[in-house]
């Protein structure tokens, strides 16, 4: 059996005025957008990763960096 109800989701597809051909042509992106249920990650920005890089700098112990 699967694990996704195809008749549901194409049923709200239909709701929201997805034709089947259109249907079936959807990434699971697209289509979870359309059923409203976002999930979507906002993408890591370059002052964000900044901020993480002086929260959890990269520092390796003296072991780990080949010192003995």
């Amino acid at each position: 059996m699967s694990a996704f109800d195809w008749f549901a989701l194409m049923k709200a597809a239909r709701r929201n005025g997805v034709r089947p051909a259109e249907f079936w042509q959807l990434t699971p992106v697209e289509l979870s957008f359309l059923l409203g249920l976002g999930g979507a990650a906002v993408p890591l920005m370059r002052k964000r990763f900044d901020e993480l890089s002086q929260q959890f700098p990269d520092v390796l112990s003296e072991e780990q960096n080949g010192r003995d």
